[in-house]
């Protein structure tokens, strides 16, 4: 009872706290993005000695298991990337918000706003701090009712981001291809090379060659990848 009536006479923020509250909570979801590509970055090299070594051993099943694995990998961080992009359109135009404040007293509505808030309202790790943002933006005014041509632009984009298997498929191949230089998978410009480094898989298995100590749990990597898909 007693913290309701306090809410009632506490000092609201003015539409500039508003704006420098927005601008910090979206440069700390900038870091935080940051530090998430910088792990996915490093997992991912781990992937690819994996599929060298079992490129090696003439494993092509578990290579494309991880091929899989590392193209979905590199899907997510061009996904985080673009998240990235978003959140800084809002930066901006927060920034040139602070500056109309200063002139005008009062801030102005922004469709830009309205979109990148509605497109990572999307994302589950962001949704929470955007639908705070969207309420408190509604009120002072930046934000408005989102239009039907504006969430029909943002369902496109979405669609625009699902590709049929077959394509993952010749993603696939692809990425064995660079990973490996074109020992395996769907070579295409990629020259074949002939390189002591790698065995074909009529050949026989080293057993205790110099990479075993990249011996790999496939469940476990592809566990890790997953970890930082969520």
């Amino acid at each position: 009872m007693f913290n309701g009536v306090f809410n009632l006479f506490a000092k609201k923020p003015t539409p500039d706290e508003l704006v420098r509250k927005w601008s910090s909570g979206v440069r700390r979801q900038q870091r935080d993005m940051d530090r998430q590509l910088t792990r996915i970055k490093a997992e991912e090299k781990k992937v690819e000695q994996s599929i060298k070594q079992m490129a090696n051993k003439g494993d092509r099943a578990s290579c494309k298991v991880l091929a899989k694995g590392l193209v979905n990998s590199r899907k997510n961080r061009e996904k985080i990337a673009m998240n990235k992009v978003r959140l800084n359109s809002i930066l901006l135009e927060l920034n040139h918000q602070a500056s109309y404040l200063k002139v005008v007293g009062s801030l102005q509505q922004s469709t830009q706003v309205l979109k990148a808030v509605n497109q990572l309202m999307r994302v589950p790790e962001l949704q929470r701090i955007m639908m705070e943002f969207s309420r408190e933006m509604t009120k002072a005014g930046i934000i408005g009712e989102m239009t039907d041509e504006m969430m029909n632009e943002i369902v496109d984009e979405d669609m625009d981001e699902d590709e049929a298997e077959e394509e993952v498929n010749k993603e696939v191949e692809k990425v064995m291809a660079e990973v490996t230089n074109g020992m395996l998978g769907e070579i295409g410009s990629v020259p074949a090379k002939s390189n002591d480094n790698f065995k074909t898989e009529n050949k026989p298995v080293a057993e205790d060659d110099a990479d075993s100590e990249l011996d790999i749990d496939l469940d476990n990597m592809q566990a890790r990848l997953s970890a930082l898909r969520s």
